[in-house]
């Protein structure tokens, strides 16, 4: 069981009908669902990267991770950018849910310890779980969820993004072509 985390403020999000929260200050920034470039062998729930003011960021599809049920995007889902540390470095890493609430603050007294069963996810993913207006909701342990990562899909290479975006034009280029001889 994970320790109980402090008071503070937490950006809520969905997966199904579940409602989780992330830490606020590991939260860089919310994006609605954008182009992503699909990247050569990177694990199943890598969706690949996306261009974040010139940066490159990858994507994992956290239904995926956590093994749930993957689910057609939606006007309501969305990219939630976090920020976290690597190596002692500064690295962005996004990931895809469902849909995006709002930043709620939960104090001590509303944090439970994580339940050991229950949920649909590991428990170890779970650092706590809030209470507010009856509804619980999921403390996400993004550091463990990230620790699982295998690494290769947090450092995409400039030549498996050339070798993508190559991959991605070819395919559009036979899209067109079929197009062209179905007219």
């Amino acid at each position: 069981m994970a320790d109980v985390v402090a008071t503070g403020q937490y950006l809520t999000f969905s997966l199904g009908d579940e409602v989780y929260a992330l830490e606020v200050f590991k939260v860089r920034e919310v994006l609605e669902p954008t182009k992503i470039t699909r990247v050569p062998r990177m694990p199943p729930y890598m969706l690949g990267v996306i261009n974040l003011r010139g940066s490159v960021v990858p994507v994992i599809d956290l239904r995926r991770k956590l093994g749930l049920e993957r689910v057609e995007v939606t006007l309501d889902s969305g990219i939630i950018i976090l920020e976290f540390e690597i190596d002692g470095e500064i690295a962005l890493m996004g990931i895809f849910v469902d849909s995006v609430y709002e930043v709620i603050n939960l104090s001590k007294d509303s944090i439970e310890p994580s339940p050991s069963i229950g949920t649909r996810i590991k428990a170890e993913f779970i650092s706590g779980v809030g209470k507010q207006n009856e509804e619980f909701i999921m403390l996400m342990d993004i550091d463990r969820i990230f620790g699982e990562i295998d690494e290769s899909a947090l450092t995409v290479s400039e030549g498996q993004i050339e070798s993508a975006v190559f991959e991605e034009a070819g395919a559009e280029q036979a899209s067109a072509d079929s197009n062209e001889v179905s007219s």
